[in-house]
Formats: structure tokens, C-alpha cells, sequence
């Protein structure tokens, strides 16, 4: 039968597995479908392949960080559409503006609270926000 049109989905790319549960939770308790990955490689996979609504990216992963990841998004015109929000424990001016400048919709510094990035991924997803 499939998912209802109106069900969002979205990827989330982080090598702490920890941190990725508590995401996931937060998000499928407002009825968000979450796909996650702990490497950059799959996540690019997961984003051709699932076409989600949005991707959450961590900045420093081992292999392709979500840097790469955003970059190789951004370049793809079947996915370029798709906002990502990073969210690193880089903190400095350059990486913000960098992932900004790169396409980010959103950066997030580690640590962050858990409503606020759903609340700003929610505003990403043209969705009313619920707390």
C-alpha cells in the first residue's frame, strides 16, 4: 500500500550511535519517518535512493564528513533541493559560514537541545511545529 503522501521522512547522518537514538526518538514521536547511518558514504546513499524531506548531517564523520556529504548534495540536481541541516561540534566562525556557504539550510553546534532541532527541522519541513 505504501506510506501516505503526506508522511515526512528524513535521513539522519551521525557516528554517535547514542546521539542518532535520541534524534530518531524525538523526531518519530511527531510521526517523522527517520532513516539513519553512522558514515557519510551511505548517507549520500540513503539521500539518492529515499529522496527524503530533509537530512541531518554530522560535521566530522570518519570517511566522507557531512561537509562532503552537503557538497556532493548540492551538486546532484536530482537531490540539490533537498535541505540539509549540519550539526557539528565545530563551532567556529569559518565552519558555520562554510556549511552555510556550502547549501546548509541550518547549522546546529554539538551540544544542542533536541527540541530545537526538531523545531528547526519542522520549520524545514513546512510542518506546524508540535512540542
Amino acid at each position: 500500500m505504501g506510506e501516505p503522501p503526506d508522511e515526512k521522512r528524513i535521513v539522519i547522518a551521525d557516528d554517535d550511535d547514542l546521539l542518532v537514538q535520541l534524534i530518531k526518538h524525538k523526531f518519530e514521536q511527531h510521526a517523522i519517518k527517520v532513516d539513519t547511518t553512522s558514515d557519510g558514504e551511505r548517507a549520500l546513499e540513503l539521500v539518492r535512493e529515499l529522496r527524503p524531506d530533509a537530512v541531518i548531517l554530522d560535521g566530522m564523520m570518519p570517511g566522507i564528513d557531512g561537509f562532503e556529504v552537503l557538497q556532493a548534495i548540492k551538486e546532484d540536481p536530482e537531490i540539490k533541493d533537498i535541505p540539509v541541516v549540519i550539526l557539528s561540534a565545530r563551532q567556529q566562525e569559518k565552519d558555520i559560514l562554510g556549511g552555510l556557504s556550502l547549501g546548509a539550510a541550518d547549522y546546529v553546534v554539538k551540544p544542542f537541545m533536541p527540541d530545537e532541532l526538531y523545531l528547526r527541522v519542522a520549520r524545514l519541513l513546512n510542518q506546524p511545529p508540535r512540542t
